[in-house]
């Protein structure tokens, strides 16, 4: 069952706690998407970025309070959310999409019509199981594209966040350029609607 977008908006949204998203993933579970909490959601989302494995996404040193304000700013913008996503109500990832046009990396590369900005960060799985990874954005990537306006999805890991770049490939993402953020060395890729449509699941 999923939660479809009103109008032709490319990113879900709504008020802290809303549930925009729920669907049974076949082999990993249900996966229920809501729009993130910075205050109920803070214990969460503090124990994962400051895990070593999540330092490419540069919020480790921030104090609970800094984080905080930090997710609450993005609450407050109409082109950028957040979400943590659930696996069977196990937090497993926080999901952050925006509207490229509208962020740094539109600077850096030629922003198309239908283009949707994407950064997830896991952490935790739950149960063992076969494939998580790719099972996981799989069905993220389901979900963006289920707004008609969305035609491509577009990602700019560090450039030398060697896992996540081979986990993009994987899924179908096309490499492009290294471009020079103001945070970091970043590598864009890049998923269109028609590529992700005829991937084998």
């Amino acid at each position: 069952m999923t939660t479809a977008p009103t109008s032709a908006a490319r990113l879900r949204s709504g008020p802290r706690g809303t549930v925009v998203d729920e669907r049974d993933v076949p082999g990993l579970g249900v996966l229920t998407t809501t729009v993130l909490d910075p205050d109920a959601d803070l214990d969460t989302v503090h124990t994962w970025v400051t895990q070593p494995h999540t330092g490419f996404w540069g919020l480790g040193a921030l104090t609970r309070t800094e984080l905080r304000d930090t997710y609450a700013f993005v609450d407050g913008l109409p082109h950028h959310h957040a979400f943590l996503l659930r696996r069977d109500g196990l937090p497993v990832a926080l999901l952050q999409t925006y509207e490229p046009e509208h962020d740094p990396v539109g600077e850096v590369y030629d922003v198309e019509a239908g283009d949707v900005g994407l950064h997830v960060l896991l952490g935790a799985r739950g149960r063992p199981t076969p494939r998580f990874s790719t099972l996981l954005f799989g069905a993220v990537l389901d979900a963006l594209f289920e707004p008609p306006a969305v035609q491509r999805v577009v990602i700019e890991p560090d450039a030398r966040n060697d896992r996540a770049v081979a986990r993009a490939v994987r899924q179908g993402f096309v490499l492009g350029p290294v471009v020079d953020l103001s945070t970091k060395r970043a590598q864009l890729a890049f998923l269109t609607r028609a590529r992700w449509s005829s991937a084998p699941r």
